[in-house]
């Protein structure tokens, strides 16, 4: 993952850590230490400083519970979780994909916050039963607080929060469409988005005072996050139903493993100037290889009659075609976790269909929305 460090795994799942995560731990650290010191002067820099670190660990482990409160019951539907990420504004579970249905997307979105509700009854009971007193009493309270309020913010009824998952889960539900869902908590995303600006900004103006500056952040945090989520799900929606075969590029770079190289040269380069990679078929249109234009400098000019393509063409790699029927999100999807440029499209029979592009894909999408505008 770009700009993050990778820390090890939790049950399995790669754990990350954004950079920005060890200036606010920090801050934490050096800020609550300050503020046990103004509390309790017996305790000395040290111990509180000690303490201060301590309890900025705690309250990060109780962001790592609460994405895994996600990442559990989403492992338990069968979705693959590929990382889990501290950052600057808390944290986030990538998930491979969406949940198959409403009720799913229900239960891994509210997961997270009914984590940290039970963190928050936890520290709080531990706190109220035990009597404890003095910078302990001060540490668990802390504890529950900041849980209550992770809890909260993320039912925030709008995307990218938790709360926005929830929203998306229950349109879906009522319109039977998930890309409705998204859209519309995106948008109310944004809603609160503007309203945390504004509620950093006039104070700022107002009175001259950045207390409220945090909220800026999370103003600005929210309405990119949930734009891109609004624009994500039109280009989805745009997408549903398509396969593969459906964005193969017309008159793709066949050629015969029979025909010469000789032939070849004379033939099929003048006419697909433009490609410089050819998919090799035998002659009842099954995919049997590729070959670049690079491989013909290894065969003297003078062998070219006599050599056919077959005899220089590169076995063709599994990771290197899909399936005509597969659906074009998922091939996306294929295509950006590999970094391809481009699949080969086969049928269940193997017989070739042609080559998709990211070009391509990009040209059938802009067309759609063009004739099917959101």
């Amino acid at each position: 993952m770009n700009n993050t460090i990778r820390v090890g795994n939790l049950f399995g799942i790669p754990f990350y850590i954004h950079p920005s995560w060890f200036l606010v731990l920090g801050l934490v650290t050096w800020t609550y230490s300050g503020g046990l010191v103004a509390q309790f002067p017996q305790l000395g820099a040290g111990l509180a400083l000690l303490l201060g670190l301590m309890t900025a660990l705690l309250l990060f482990s109780s962001v790592v519970a609460h994405e895994l409160g996600h990442s559990f019951v989403a492992i338990r539907q069968g979705i693959d979780v590929k990382s889990i990420t501290l950052f600057i504004f808390g944290g986030l579970a990538s998930l491979e994909k969406e949940s198959k249905t409403p009720a799913e997307a229900f239960w891994v979105a509210i997961a997270g916050p009914l984590v940290s509700l039970v963190l928050f009854g936890i520290f709080a009971a531990i706190g109220f039963g035990t009597g404890v007193s003095g910078p302990l009493a001060a540490i668990l309270g802390l504890l529950a607080s900041v849980n209550l309020a992770l809890a909260l913010f993320n039912l925030i009824p709008g995307l990218p929060l938790d709360g926005g998952n929830i929203l998306k889960a229950i349109v879906w539900k009522i319109t039977g469409n998930p890309y409705k869902g998204v859209v519309f908590a995106s948008r109310v995303g944004q809603i609160f988005g503007w309203i945390a600006i504004a509620s950093g900004l006039l104070p700022l103006i107002l009175f001259g005072s950045f207390a409220s500056f945090w909220n800026l952040l999370i103003g600005f945090f929210l309405l990119q996050n949930a734009g891109n989520a609004a624009q994500f799900a039109k280009v989805q929606e745009q997408l549903t139903g398509l396969t593969a075969a459906d964005a193969v590029t017309l008159d793709s770079p066949i050629v015969s493993a029979h025909l010469t190289v000789r032939e070849f040269a004379d033939e099929r380069l003048f006419k697909w100037q433009n490609w410089r990679r050819f998919l090799v078929t035998d002659d009842n249109g099954q995919l049997l290889g590729t070959i670049n234009i690079d491989d013909l400098r290894s065969i003297p000019v003078g062998l070219w009659t006599a050599t056919q393509i077959k005899e220089i063409m590169r076995p063709i790699e599994a990771s290197s075609t899909v399936k005509s029927d597969q659906p074009l999100l998922e091939v996306i999807q294929r295509l950006e976790q590999q970094r391809l440029s481009s699949l080969a499209v086969i049928r269940d029979n193997g017989v070739l269909v042609g080559i998709l592009e990211k070009a391509a894909i990009i040209n059938l999408l802009q067309n759609r929305m063009q004739t099917n505008p959101a």
